[in-house]
This record gives structure tokens, sequence and C-alpha cells, in this order.
């Protein structure tokens, strides 16, 4: 069984973790969350499940604004070209679905399968909100706090600039 929000919320308070919560109804886009940001200061996040031909799974938690050229960004990280993964793995990985995909599913990881990729964008927020487990509230924590629990879950936290895909199209052009 994935974890639910109250073992979040229980291991985030065994390390230590403040976090608050607002709860919402569901959300599925980030332009759907918009009257949300209104109302909770620091950065908030898109959370995209990728994978590749040869099984990379790859979670990527940015700021909403941030652009990501998917079709640019598995040459930086050494995988096949990515295609938005599928629900089924997404499940049975992460324990979410889609709408709900956020770096605390990273406590559903166990087996460690999921390669996490971070914007450096989003490290530069104080705190830095995501779904908990569930798209129907918003919960933050420090940025240092979200990596700490990223590393806890045994998941190495690689902060990847996806501005300098943005510099690679326009120095093709």
């Amino acid at each position: 069984m994935p974890a639910t929000r109250h073992d979040l919320f229980d291991r985030l308070d065994q390390l230590g973790i403040p976090h608050s919560t607002v709860d919402h109804p569901p959300v599925f886009t980030v332009a759907e969350g918009d009257a949300i940001k209104a109302e909770m200061p620091g950065g908030h996040t898109k959370n995209l499940f990728l994978d590749d031909k040869k099984g990379n799974l790859v979670l990527i938690s940015a700021l909403g604004e941030t652009q990501i050229r998917i079709n640019r960004l598995h040459r930086h990280l050494g995988c096949a070209r990515f295609s938005f993964g599928k629900e089924e793995p997404m499940f049975d990985v992460l324990g979410v679905r889609p709408g709900s995909v956020t770096a605390f599913a990273l406590i559903n990881d166990t087996a460690k399968r999921v390669r996490f990729i971070l914007d450096a964008a989003l490290t530069r927020y104080d705190p830095v909100n995501f779904h908990p487990l569930s798209n129907d509230a918003t919960t933050a924590v420090s940025c240092a706090d979200l990596i700490r629990f990223a590393e806890d879950t045994g998941h190495e936290v690689e902060i990847f600039d996806f501005s300098s895909l943005l510099d690679e199209a326009d120095a093709a052009q």
C-alpha cells in the first residue's frame, strides 16, 4: 500500500521538518492552482514523471513557470528520449495518480527506481509547495528540508538548470 498523507506527515515530523498544509479542491494543472498560489507564499511547483525506452524513470520537480524542453533533456541526463510516464508504472512506483505527482511521492519508491531532478530555479524559493500525495491539498516545506526528505528516502537530489536547455535552443537557431 502506498503511503498516505498521514504517513507523509509522520515522516516529516520524525525528521523534524516543519510543514504546513492548505486543503483545497482538487487541481490537475498548474493553471488551476493560480488561486491557491495567490494565498500561499513560496515556490509553486510542477512535477513530471518521465520514462524512456530503456526503463529509466525520472521525477522532475520544477518551479511552475519553468520551461522544460523534454525533447532536449535526455542528452543531458544520459538517457534515451523521454515520454510522459504511464499511469500504471507511476502508481506502482510512486503510489500516486496523474495530477498528484509530487516530490513527496519519493516516500513510496522504496526500490529507488526513480531518478529525482530538482529545478535549480526552485532552490531559490522558500518555502516550496507540493501536493501531499493527492491533489486536494498543498504542503509547504523549506527547500533545504525537501532535499533532506528526498535524501532520507534514499534518493540523490540532482539539481538541474532547465534554462540551459532554452539557451541550447537559442544557440541552434
